[in-house]
């Protein structure tokens, strides 16, 4: 007799095996056999120090460790309380908010903002557009509400922005329907470590233009969970002043999270802002992402959210905690630079890496490559056409000798066929 199915499909995978989690338990199996220094877990997407321990800002738990229970047990309004949404955009923005009207709306963190631009801006059965090395769990997000997802090429054959690709996908996208959201992870892109440069957001711009004429909406989505984690401050949050002055058909919407750069990872601590050009258009973002919370999950993490307000209220505070994240940034740097090295001396082609928390190898059957790389107990995750390896996690030893063994494991995969 058949199974009894209860749940409904509806365009997902009910029960398949997660990728990352499948290859991160082998790791920690073998680690239990022959111990932690002998085995490169890299799947795991936080911020580990050399040991294998999970890094936790001291400066925010001190934070967190002084509220009252008042401030992590009572409700906290369904948008976010008003300290922390200041605090938001002075986080996204600096010192230095763009023109427009800025508003903010919690999100249990950049997950909970992407579902929620995908639900507010666009329709069922509607395509989203990313790139093709993108975050797995796009996809999910968007079946889960009944989008699809389609992707331009990231990458051209010079290993730089491909605009032709991006505008041929966007253009198309808008011949069939009216309204769309592109996503842009950046900088710092899970899973290449790539950087947008201020050239390539020209072309971006251009595009939207385009594409968006006078009749069709695009949302423009800038994904930023690594930002804190990618390099000088300014320098990386150069690009913002361009979502300013766009036309009122397309809207830039920033999708911010405390994960990492707070080291608030559990805490599901995020926000979704808009840049929109009119005031309507602001107060029209305040209302449809306040119903699309509450519709969800009603409100959010209040002791999170008062933590990040604090912090940003209090200047010894806030120049606290960005001292010793920079102290892990350079570690970070240490290690993407260890990578880099080790991999032009192997030989080793890899995406173009300018920062963040990963790095990736394309290569041909990206599943038979993490197997072959096993044997060398190095546990690594296979994302689309190539390999993820989570530098966040490794020390700088470790990252300098996974290129050697990488390209091992190709030359045994392709030697097989």
């Amino acid at each position: 007799m058949a199974q009894l199915i209860m749940a409904q499909a509806n365009g997902r995978t009910i029960g398949g095996p997660d990728k990352i989690f499948g290859v991160s338990n082998l790791a920690k199996a073998r680690i239990a056999q022959i111990g932690r220094e002998n085995v490169v877990n890299s799947t795991i997407g936080a911020l580990l120090d050399d040991d294998g321990e999970l890094i936790v800002l001291s400066s925010v738990v001190d934070v967190l460790k002084n509220l009252s229970p008042v401030d992590y047990a009572e409700y906290a309004p369904i948008a976010g309380i008003p300290s922390y949404l200041e605090a938001v955009k002075t986080a996204v923005f600096g010192k230095n908010i763009p023109q427009g009207y800025v508003e903010a709306c919690f999100t249990p963190g950049g997950t909970g903002a992407i579902r929620n631009a995908v639900s507010c801006y666009t329709r069922p059965g509607d395509a989203v557009l990313t790139s093709d090395w993108h975050w797995s769990p796009y996809r999910t997000i968007m079946t889960e509400q009944g989008r699809s997802l389609e992707t331009y090429t990231l990458f051209d054959e010079n290993h730089r922005f491909n605009a032709g690709s991006f505008d041929e996908k966007l253009k198309s996208i808008l011949s069939r329907q009216d309204e769309t959201v592109v996503i842009i992870n950046t900088p710092a892109h899970n899973p290449t470590g790539y950087t947008f440069t201020l050239s390539d957001w020209d072309q971006v711009i251009t595009s939207l233009k385009e594409a968006a004429g006078d009749t069709k909406k695009i949302v423009l989505l800038a994904d930023i969970a690594y930002l804190d984690f990618s390099g000088d401050a300014e320098e990386y949050r150069a690009f913002l002043p361009k979502l300013s002055g766009l036309p009122e058909n397309i809207l830039p919407l920033i999708a911010f999270s405390a994960s990492k750069g707070f080291t608030m990872y559990g805490m599901r601590c995020g926000a979704l802002l808009c840049l929109a050009p009119t005031p309507e258009i602001a107060d029209e973002f305040k209302a449809a992402s306040s119903v699309a919370s509450r519709a969800s999950w009603s409100n959010g993490n209040r002791a999170a959210m008062e933590t990040i307000a604090r912090i940003f209220n209090d200047k010894e505070l806030l120049d606290k905690v960005t001292r010793e994240r920079e102290h892990y940034l350079d570690v970070l740097i240490r290690r993407g630079t260890a990578f880099m090295d080790a991999a032009r001396s192997a030989g080793l082609s890899m995406c173009p890496y300018d920062s963040g928390f990963f790095v990736t190898i394309p290569c041909r059957d990206a599943d038979a490559v993490s197997v072959e790389l096993q044997k060398y107990d190095i546990f690594a995750v296979p994302i689309g056409g190539g390999i993820r390896i989570a530098i966040c996690a490794i020390s700088e030893e470790k990252c300098r000798m996974i290129p050697e063994k990488m390209v091992a494991a190709m030359n045994a995969v392709d030697q097989a066929k």
